[in-house]
């Protein structure tokens, strides 16, 4: 699985370099950013605060792990006041608690880890109310349960679960509470829900039984359609990645190539893909182009590996002209930088996380 996912899975279920330089992709001059960190934060390696949702109303959420090595969850409104919360039964050793992956208008949902380390949903209303729930089947063993993924503006919730042979499946959980759980045709060995729009189309990826993987997207009546796109490998833990899907029901991921190179794509309602690399990006096993998430307009965010195996953020508009920034105060090593973009609004905000130079994590959300 790949390293981005591993680090979301953790997050979600409890969860270039010389030519940027020389100026040949510059920054845009009328960015503005803002870093953050949530009250209560760790500041040793490893430990910080990583947004993984921003709403219209520029309401940030995600997940931050303590000195102690135990997460929480935040939500951060558009002037910058913080709240943090805790699921009631979210364990309290390292490694278990709450996270963040979702938020509308101030309902946030996502999964928390007990202290038997099993996962389990959770929504909070706007007013602090927590809800928890695990769709049917899904298992109650070590790291079995469930993961919430997103939500939409009706409430609609799309996340997946580990069933008791740890085999994951996707599903949807109206406001109402009621849930279907669903697999990709070829899924053998699981589906993953990663987004979900207003109208209810759910997309993600499943992996097939040669452990190739392929994206999908599943419309409200149910109905799913499997793809892949050009230029995916079809070598083991290789194929595509679907990981952000629009209100016109555009969706945009990553691909991974024969050579375990990544690369952007999205993907038209109607089918019609186009594949990117940002500027700068490297072209060796691991790193590329990593597309995450996608506004109303066409606009898409993620981070870049360049040649130095460091991460960028991009932004790539709906005519395919690309920009890549820096957050402030990110990492220059290997692995540190602008890893995490996972929420984009109507506006084109973006937030995320960057790595320090010392290894910790902290927020930022960029205005264009």
């Amino acid at each position: 699985m790949p390293r981005e996912k591993r680090i979301a899975r953790m997050v979600c279920l409890l969860c270039l370099c010389t030519l940027f330089a020389e100026g040949a992709q510059a920054q845009p001059r009328n960015q503005v950013f803002t870093t953050f960190d949530a009250p209560g934060a760790g500041t040793s390696p490893g430990q910080g605060t990583q947004p993984l949702a921003l709403n219209t109303a520029g309401i940030i959420a995600g997940p931050y792990l303590d000195g102690t090595g135990v997460y929480h969850g935040f939500a951060r409104a558009a002037n910058g006041t913080m709240t943090t919360f805790d699921v009631p039964g979210a364990g309290t050793s390292p490694g278990q608690g709450t996270g963040a992956n979702g938020v509308n208008a101030g309902v946030i949902t996502g999964p928390y880890l007990d202290s038997n380390n099993v996962y389990h949903g959770y929504v909070r209303s706007k007013k602090g109310h927590i809800t928890s729930f695990d769709p049917p089947g899904a298992g109650t063993g070590e790291y079995q349960g469930t993961g919430c993924n997103g939500i939409n503006a009706a409430g609609v919730i799309t996340g997946d679960y580990g069933d008791q042979n740890y085999l994951w499946h996707g599903f949807v959980r109206l406001a109402d509470g009621t849930i279907t759980t669903f697999d990709a045709p070829g899924a053998s060995q699981g589906t993953l829900s990663t987004a979900i729009n207003k109208a209810g189309d759910v997309t993600g990826y499943y992996l097939d039984a040669d452990s190739i993987y392929h994206g999908y997207v599943r419309a409200a009546n149910g109905t799913i359609t499997t793809f892949d796109a050009p230029g995916a490998g079809t070598g083991t833990n290789q194929g595509t990645f679907s990981w952000g899907i629009n209100a016109k029901g555009n969706a945009t991921g990553y691909y991974v190539d024969a050579s375990n190179v990544y690369h952007g794509f999205v993907r038209t309602a109607s089918g019609a893909m186009t594949t990117f690399d940002a500027p700068g990006v490297g072209t060796g096993p691991g790193q590329g182009t990593l597309g995450f998430v996608i506004n109303a307009s066409g606009v898409i965010a993620g981070p870049y590996i360049d040649a130095s195996n460091v991460y960028h953020g991009f932004v790539r508009t709906k005519k395919g002209e690309m920009s890549t920034f820096d957050a402030p105060g990110a990492g220059t090593g290997s692995g540190q930088g602008t890893v995490g973009l996972r929420g984009i609004n109507t506006a084109g905000d973006i937030t995320g996380y960057y790595l320090d130079a010392r290894n910790v994590y902290h927020g930022f959300v960029r205005t264009p």
